[in-house]
């Protein structure tokens, strides 16, 4: 028989054992976990890819704004799908000489299209391009605007390819040159219409839009390729008199510059990596814009946890506003409350206004995940899991859902049918930026980048180290 103390020590020991079991246990699921999460990114990475590279329009090159729903192309969405071949490559998913080939016939079309005062017939004007263009003609679309933020993606997904593509052949050659030409042709100048700030956009019909960029927004790529230009640069005041028009708040327990939806707080940051560098106004905060985006988003998850107005699904794993589709125009009884509900709508929440009728982005948590990635890589996987193929299909994540908008056509919610270009973009490039900061180490090489980002005032980090 042992003696108690003996008996004691065994007990110990066995129990120790057995948690070391459990511990070993729960390693080896967090491991089996942590690479079903592996499999599902790069999944994800390939059919959002797929996406720019099968829908592009074969007359024009431009990328349509959505799919299958046929509309128009976009601009934006044209530089986004530039950015995701160079993606493609580097993944193996096309050779180098077929990325090439299709930036090429891009630039090339872009170059040669009609430019002009004219209100129609023409895809642009003074270097900007219409928001939208027609298929198979690609000229502008009905009476949309002549977009500078637009331009600015465009241009944005122009450069990369440029810094990209840089072997001594006659192909990547002409698409330096090219990339150059498009780049220098902007009258970004001319879109400051005499402001501080710089507008939004114009109309042939009745000049410059009301509409400016002041406060915190996706625009600060737009001021950069300003400052930047070598032909039409902006005034090198035009940085601080939009940082001037910064919100600085504490939104549900951070406190950031506000913007509402996370398209604001992602796009620029596609790319150029904000780590470590700051201008003045975050260098008097003691933070970059990389921890902003990051509070942003965590900002928005939790109050979509509190979920205030207690809509469906809302949850830790369920959440995400941002700019995208929506069920209708109408307003609906919900949970003796009336709600209005929105087709495609800005989506946020911030100290200035909350716009939220129940509608969940994917491109919210996806274009995040660099700046959060536990929280947005489990939101992807959570709603990849819960609703599958009516979220998930052959393009990666259909671009909203709303699980609230319940009716007789939509007994179990409301599901997108479509994906957009300039959803589909942020989850793509973010991700790669998350796995191997491909486009960011790229624009670091970029001579435009390095130029405007100094004329704004930022310093440190990998910006000191620069040529």
């Amino acid at each position: 028989m042992m003696k108690p103390s003996t008996k004691i020590t065994s007990i110990i020991i066995t129990c120790a054992l057995l948690l070391v079991g459990c511990n070993n246990e729960n390693n080896k699921t967090a491991k089996e976990v942590s690479n079903i999460n592996k499999e599902f990114l790069n999944d994800l990475k390939h059919r959002t890819f797929n996406f720019f590279w099968d829908i592009m329009d074969g007359n024009t090159w431009q990328i349509p704004d959505r799919y299958p729903t046929e509309s128009f192309t976009s601009v934006a969405a044209t530089g986004f799908g530039l950015t995701s071949y160079l993606v493609g490559i580097k993944n193996n998913y096309i050779t180098r000489e077929e990325g090439a080939k299709r930036v090429l016939e891009t630039l090339k079309w872009l170059k040669n299209s009609k430019q002009g005062p004219d209100a129609s017939e023409v895809t642009g004007y003074k270097g900007f391009y219409y928001h939208f263009l027609t298929y198979n003609q690609g000229v502008r679309y009905k009476n949309v605007e002549l977009s500078t933020i637009d331009t600015a993606w465009l241009i944005a997904g122009i450069l990369a390819c440029q810094t990209f593509f840089d072997e001594n052949n006659e192909q990547e050659q002409q698409i330096r040159e090219l990339a150059d030409f498009l780049y220098k042709r902007v009258d970004w100048n001319w879109a400051m219409d005499g402001h501080e700030v710089m507008t939004m956009g114009w109309h042939p019909e009745s000049g410059f839009i009301n509409a400016k960029y002041i406060g915190y927004s996706e625009a600060m790529m737009l001021v950069i390729l300003g400052l930047a230009s070598p032909t039409h640069p902006i005034p090198d005041s035009t940085w601080s008199a939009w940082c001037n028009t910064y919100i600085w708040k504490n939104f549900h327990g951070y406190k950031y510059i506000n913007f509402e939806p996370l398209f604001g707080h992602q796009y620029s940051h596609m790319y150029i990596d904000f780590r470590g560098i700051q201008d003045n106004f975050m260098k008097d905060k003691g933070i970059d814009y990389f921890e902003n985006s990051r509070r942003a988003t965590l900002a928005n998850r939790n109050y979509c946890i509190e979920n205030p107005q207690n809509f469906n699904a809302y949850s830790d794993s369920i959440w995400g506003l941002s700019a995208c589709d929506g069920p209708a125009d109408t307003v609906m009884l919900i949970n003796d409350n009336k709600v209005q509900f929105f087709s495609y709508r800005a989506r946020g929440a911030s100290v200035r206004y909350i716009d939220d009728d129940g509608t969940i982005a994917p491109t919210a948590a996806g274009g995040s995940i660099p700046f959060a990635p536990e929280e947005c890589i489990n939101a992807l996987v959570a709603m990849k899991n819960t609703y599958g193929k009516k979220v998930y299909g052959k393009y990666g994540f259909k671009d909203a859902f709303n699980p609230t908008f319940i009716s007789p056509k939509t007994p179990s919610g409301w599901f997108d049918s479509d994906y957009l270009g300039i959803d589909q973009g942020p989850i793509l490039i973010q991700l790669e930026n998350y796995q191997s900061g491909f486009i960011w180490d790229l624009m670091k090489k970029n001579k435009y980048i390095i130029t405007g980002l100094k004329k704004a005032g930022f310093k440190g980090g990998w910006l000191d180290s620069s040529e």
